[in-house]
Protein backbone atom coordinates (compact mmCIF):
# COMPACT_ATOMS: atom_id res chain seq x y z
CA UNK A 1 0.00 0.00 0.00
CA UNK A 2 1.35 3.43 -1.00
CA UNK A 3 0.76 6.12 1.61
CA UNK A 4 0.82 9.82 0.75
CA UNK A 5 2.38 11.69 3.65
CA UNK A 6 1.09 15.09 2.60
CA UNK A 7 -2.43 15.97 3.66
CA UNK A 8 -4.02 17.45 0.54
CA UNK A 9 -7.49 17.98 1.96
CA UNK A 10 -9.15 18.37 5.31
CA UNK A 11 -11.32 15.34 4.66
CA UNK A 12 -8.22 13.13 4.59
CA UNK A 13 -8.09 13.26 8.34
CA UNK A 14 -11.77 13.51 9.11
CA UNK A 15 -13.39 10.58 10.93
CA UNK A 16 -16.67 8.71 10.37
CA UNK A 17 -19.97 10.36 11.25
CA UNK A 18 -22.62 9.21 13.71
CA UNK A 19 -25.93 10.29 15.20
CA UNK A 20 -25.94 13.49 17.23
CA UNK A 21 -27.01 13.90 20.83
CA UNK A 22 -29.09 17.08 20.97
CA UNK A 23 -27.93 18.40 24.33
CA UNK A 24 -24.99 17.52 26.54
CA UNK A 25 -23.33 18.89 29.65
CA UNK A 26 -20.21 21.05 29.38
CA UNK A 27 -18.19 18.18 30.85
CA UNK A 28 -19.55 15.79 28.23
CA UNK A 29 -18.77 18.18 25.38
CA UNK A 30 -15.20 18.73 26.63
CA UNK A 31 -14.64 14.99 26.96
CA UNK A 32 -15.97 14.35 23.45
CA UNK A 33 -13.75 17.05 21.93
CA UNK A 34 -10.59 15.89 23.73
CA UNK A 35 -11.14 12.21 22.95
CA UNK A 36 -11.99 12.98 19.35
CA UNK A 37 -8.80 14.99 18.81
CA UNK A 38 -6.66 12.30 20.43
CA UNK A 39 -8.15 9.53 18.30
CA UNK A 40 -8.01 11.63 15.16
CA UNK A 41 -4.27 12.22 15.67
CA UNK A 42 -3.71 8.51 16.26
CA UNK A 43 -5.61 7.76 13.05
CA UNK A 44 -3.54 10.25 11.05
CA UNK A 45 -0.30 8.83 12.48
CA UNK A 46 -1.30 5.30 11.47
CA UNK A 47 -2.15 6.48 7.95
CA UNK A 48 1.25 8.15 7.60
CA UNK A 49 2.99 4.94 8.66
CA UNK A 50 0.89 2.82 6.34
CA UNK A 51 -0.45 0.84 9.32
CA UNK A 52 -3.83 -0.12 7.89
CA UNK A 53 -4.80 -2.39 10.79
CA UNK A 54 -4.24 0.31 13.43
CA UNK A 55 -5.94 2.96 11.27
CA UNK A 56 -9.05 0.79 10.96
CA UNK A 57 -9.08 0.04 14.68
CA UNK A 58 -8.80 3.73 15.58
CA UNK A 59 -11.45 4.58 13.00
CA UNK A 60 -13.81 2.15 14.75
CA UNK A 61 -13.04 3.84 18.08
CA UNK A 62 -13.82 7.24 16.57
CA UNK A 63 -17.16 5.94 15.33
CA UNK A 64 -18.00 4.49 18.74
CA UNK A 65 -17.15 7.86 20.30
CA UNK A 66 -19.73 9.55 18.07
CA UNK A 67 -17.83 10.50 14.94
CA UNK A 68 -17.75 13.86 13.21
CA UNK A 69 -21.37 14.87 13.84
CA UNK A 70 -21.13 14.39 17.60
CA UNK A 71 -17.79 16.23 17.66
CA UNK A 72 -19.33 19.14 15.74
CA UNK A 73 -22.37 19.15 18.03
CA UNK A 74 -20.04 19.40 21.04
CA UNK A 75 -18.08 22.21 19.37
CA UNK A 76 -21.24 24.06 18.37
CA UNK A 77 -22.65 23.76 21.87
CA UNK A 78 -19.41 25.15 23.27
CA UNK A 79 -19.92 28.21 21.06
CA UNK A 80 -23.51 28.78 22.20
CA UNK A 81 -24.32 32.03 23.96
CA UNK A 82 -25.20 30.33 27.22
CA UNK A 83 -21.73 28.81 27.29
CA UNK A 84 -20.00 32.12 26.50
CA UNK A 85 -18.72 30.90 23.14
CA UNK A 86 -18.77 32.23 19.55
CA UNK A 87 -15.27 33.35 18.63
CA UNK A 88 -16.67 35.73 15.99
CA UNK A 89 -17.52 38.13 18.80
CA UNK A 90 -13.84 38.99 18.97
CA UNK A 91 -13.75 39.61 15.22
CA UNK A 92 -16.74 41.93 15.55
CA UNK A 93 -15.01 43.80 18.36
CA UNK A 94 -11.88 44.35 16.29
CA UNK A 95 -13.78 45.39 13.16
CA UNK A 96 -15.76 47.87 15.24
CA UNK A 97 -12.52 49.31 16.61
CA UNK A 98 -11.35 49.76 13.01
CA UNK A 99 -14.68 51.44 12.17
CA UNK A 100 -15.42 48.87 9.48
CA UNK A 101 -18.79 47.66 10.77
CA UNK A 102 -22.12 49.35 10.36
CA UNK A 103 -25.01 48.93 12.79
CA UNK A 104 -26.33 45.51 13.72
CA UNK A 105 -29.29 44.51 11.59
CA UNK A 106 -32.78 44.61 13.03
CA UNK A 107 -34.99 41.52 12.72
CA UNK A 108 -36.83 43.15 9.83
CA UNK A 109 -33.57 43.74 7.95
CA UNK A 110 -32.14 40.25 8.39
CA UNK A 111 -32.32 38.33 5.15
CA UNK A 112 -33.62 41.32 3.19
CA UNK A 113 -32.52 41.33 -0.41
CA UNK A 114 -31.35 44.07 -2.72
CA UNK A 115 -28.52 45.41 -0.58
CA UNK A 116 -24.91 44.63 -1.52
CA UNK A 117 -22.63 44.56 1.51
CA UNK A 118 -19.29 46.32 0.95
CA UNK A 119 -17.23 43.48 2.45
CA UNK A 120 -17.14 39.73 1.90
CA UNK A 121 -16.11 37.10 4.46
CA UNK A 122 -15.31 33.42 3.93
CA UNK A 123 -15.93 31.45 7.11
CA UNK A 124 -14.08 28.13 6.98
CA UNK A 125 -15.40 25.48 9.35
CA UNK A 126 -18.68 27.33 9.92
CA UNK A 127 -20.94 25.85 12.60
CA UNK A 128 -23.72 28.42 12.73
CA UNK A 129 -25.54 30.94 10.57
CA UNK A 130 -26.51 33.04 13.60
CA UNK A 131 -23.14 33.82 15.19
CA UNK A 132 -22.23 37.41 16.02
CA UNK A 133 -20.57 38.29 12.71
CA UNK A 134 -23.76 37.20 10.94
CA UNK A 135 -25.68 40.03 12.61
CA UNK A 136 -24.14 42.64 10.28
CA UNK A 137 -25.46 41.73 6.81
CA UNK A 138 -25.55 45.38 5.75
CA UNK A 139 -21.76 45.50 6.08
CA UNK A 140 -20.48 41.94 5.59
CA UNK A 141 -21.73 39.18 3.33
CA UNK A 142 -20.72 35.82 4.82
CA UNK A 143 -19.98 32.71 2.76
CA UNK A 144 -19.92 29.68 5.06
CA UNK A 145 -18.30 26.33 4.29
CA UNK A 146 -17.65 23.17 6.29
CA UNK A 147 -16.85 19.53 5.61
CA UNK A 148 -20.15 18.50 7.18
CA UNK A 149 -22.79 21.18 6.77
CA UNK A 150 -24.82 21.87 9.91
CA UNK A 151 -27.80 23.04 7.87
CA UNK A 152 -29.05 25.57 5.29
CA UNK A 153 -26.68 28.46 4.76
CA UNK A 154 -23.51 26.38 5.20
CA UNK A 155 -22.05 24.89 2.05
CA UNK A 156 -20.56 21.40 2.34
CA UNK A 157 -17.04 21.91 1.07
CA UNK A 158 -13.41 21.13 1.85
CA UNK A 159 -11.47 24.41 1.83
CA UNK A 160 -8.40 22.65 0.42
CA UNK A 161 -10.50 21.59 -2.57
CA UNK A 162 -12.33 24.89 -3.06
CA UNK A 163 -11.47 26.24 -6.54
CA UNK A 164 -8.94 29.04 -6.44
CA UNK A 165 -10.33 32.48 -7.33
CA UNK A 166 -9.87 33.52 -10.94
CA UNK A 167 -11.05 37.12 -10.48
CA UNK A 168 -11.25 39.60 -7.61
CA UNK A 169 -15.00 38.98 -7.53
CA UNK A 170 -14.24 35.47 -6.26
CA UNK A 171 -11.99 36.76 -3.48
CA UNK A 172 -12.81 37.97 0.01
CA UNK A 173 -11.96 40.83 2.34
CA UNK A 174 -11.75 38.50 5.34
CA UNK A 175 -11.14 34.79 5.79
CA UNK A 176 -12.12 33.34 9.17
CA UNK A 177 -10.12 30.29 10.27
CA UNK A 178 -11.43 29.69 13.77
CA UNK A 179 -10.48 26.41 15.44
CA UNK A 180 -9.82 24.79 12.06
CA UNK A 181 -6.04 24.58 11.63
CA UNK A 182 -5.68 22.51 14.80
CA UNK A 183 -8.02 19.96 13.24
CA UNK A 184 -5.66 19.34 10.29
CA UNK A 185 -3.71 16.25 11.42
CA UNK A 186 -0.52 16.81 9.43
CA UNK A 187 1.96 19.67 10.13
CA UNK A 188 2.68 20.08 6.41
CA UNK A 189 -1.04 20.20 5.70
CA UNK A 190 -1.39 23.05 8.19
CA UNK A 191 1.32 24.98 6.37
CA UNK A 192 -0.36 24.34 3.03
CA UNK A 193 -3.65 25.66 4.38
CA UNK A 194 -2.06 28.89 5.58
CA UNK A 195 -0.29 29.33 2.24
CA UNK A 196 -3.59 28.88 0.41
CA UNK A 197 -5.43 31.52 2.48
CA UNK A 198 -3.68 34.45 0.81
CA UNK A 199 -4.98 33.44 -2.62
CA UNK A 200 -8.55 33.92 -1.42
CA UNK A 201 -7.96 37.45 -0.12
CA UNK A 202 -8.30 40.58 -2.20
CA UNK A 203 -5.25 42.73 -2.87
CA UNK A 204 -4.24 45.28 -0.27
CA UNK A 205 -5.51 48.73 -1.19
CA UNK A 206 -3.43 51.83 -0.63
CA UNK A 207 -4.15 53.02 2.95
CA UNK A 208 -5.46 56.45 3.78
CA UNK A 209 -2.81 58.86 4.98
CA UNK A 210 -1.64 58.05 8.50
CA UNK A 211 -3.77 54.92 8.89
CA UNK A 212 -2.73 51.29 9.06
CA UNK A 213 -4.82 49.03 6.80
CA UNK A 214 -6.81 46.22 8.39
CA UNK A 215 -8.26 44.57 5.29
CA UNK A 216 -7.77 42.17 3.61
CA UNK A 217 -7.52 40.11 6.78
CA UNK A 218 -7.26 36.65 8.26
CA UNK A 219 -9.11 36.03 11.52
CA UNK A 220 -7.25 33.13 13.10
CA UNK A 221 -8.13 31.24 16.28
CA UNK A 222 -6.28 28.34 17.93
CA UNK A 223 -6.62 26.50 21.22
CA UNK A 224 -4.19 28.21 23.60
CA UNK A 225 -2.13 25.03 24.26
CA UNK A 226 -1.17 24.94 20.55
CA UNK A 227 0.90 28.07 21.15
CA UNK A 228 1.56 28.08 24.88
CA UNK A 229 2.28 24.41 25.53
CA UNK A 230 3.79 22.97 22.35
CA UNK A 231 7.31 21.62 21.93
CA UNK A 232 7.42 22.90 18.36
CA UNK A 233 5.47 26.17 18.30
CA UNK A 234 5.35 29.34 20.36
CA UNK A 235 3.88 32.73 19.54
CA UNK A 236 7.20 34.12 18.32
CA UNK A 237 7.53 31.33 15.78
CA UNK A 238 3.87 31.57 14.77
CA UNK A 239 4.21 35.30 14.05
CA UNK A 240 7.39 34.66 12.08
CA UNK A 241 5.63 32.03 9.98
CA UNK A 242 2.78 34.46 9.27
CA UNK A 243 5.22 37.25 8.34
CA UNK A 244 6.96 34.87 5.93
CA UNK A 245 3.59 34.14 4.35
CA UNK A 246 2.83 37.85 3.90
CA UNK A 247 0.70 38.64 6.96
CA UNK A 248 1.13 41.49 9.44
CA UNK A 249 -0.31 41.20 12.94
CA UNK A 250 -3.07 43.76 13.58
CA UNK A 251 -4.72 42.49 16.78
CA UNK A 252 -4.31 39.60 19.18
CA UNK A 253 -5.63 38.44 22.54
CA UNK A 254 -5.68 35.29 24.65
CA UNK A 255 -8.21 33.83 27.04
CA UNK A 256 -7.91 30.86 29.37
CA UNK A 257 -8.57 28.47 26.45
CA UNK A 258 -8.06 30.27 23.15
CA UNK A 259 -5.72 32.64 21.35
CA UNK A 260 -7.11 35.05 18.74
CA UNK A 261 -5.27 36.85 15.94
CA UNK A 262 -6.18 39.30 13.21
CA UNK A 263 -3.62 39.47 10.41
CA UNK A 264 -3.59 41.89 7.49
CA UNK A 265 -2.54 40.30 4.21
CA UNK A 266 0.24 42.35 2.59
CA UNK A 267 0.88 40.06 -0.36
CA UNK A 268 4.60 40.35 0.39
CA UNK A 269 5.57 36.90 1.61
CA UNK A 270 9.23 35.96 1.32
CA UNK A 271 8.75 32.26 0.61
CA UNK A 272 10.81 31.18 3.62
CA UNK A 273 10.35 27.59 4.76
CA UNK A 274 9.71 26.46 8.32
CA UNK A 275 10.64 22.99 9.51
CA UNK A 276 9.86 21.04 12.65
CA UNK A 277 12.25 22.15 15.38
CA UNK A 278 11.96 22.14 19.16
CA UNK A 279 11.39 25.61 20.64
CA UNK A 280 10.89 24.62 24.28
CA UNK A 281 11.42 21.64 26.52
CA UNK A 282 9.50 20.14 29.41
CA UNK A 283 7.13 17.39 30.43
CA UNK A 284 3.43 17.36 29.61
CA UNK A 285 3.78 19.32 26.36
CA UNK A 286 1.92 18.61 23.12
CA UNK A 287 3.40 18.14 19.66
CA UNK A 288 1.38 20.72 17.72
CA UNK A 289 3.48 21.98 14.82
CA UNK A 290 3.22 23.96 11.58
CA UNK A 291 5.59 23.07 8.74
CA UNK A 292 5.85 25.32 5.68
CA UNK A 293 7.56 23.76 2.67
Amino acid sequence: MVVNKRTKSLSHGRPPRAQVQERMSSQQSRTIIRTHHRLQKEHAAAIRKGDVETAERVSESIEKNGGLKVYQAASKQGQSKDRGGDSSRVLVEWLQQAKLLGPKASHSEEGSGGHVAPYRLLEVGALSTTNEISQYPQTIHVTRIDLNSQGPGIQKQDFMERPLPTTSADQFDIVSLSLVLNYVPDPVGRGEMLKRIAQFLRKLEAPHSGTKPVLPALFFVLPLPCVENSRYLDEELLLRIMTNLGFDLTNNKATAKLCYYLFTSTGEGNGAKTGKKSVRHGSGMNNFCIVVE
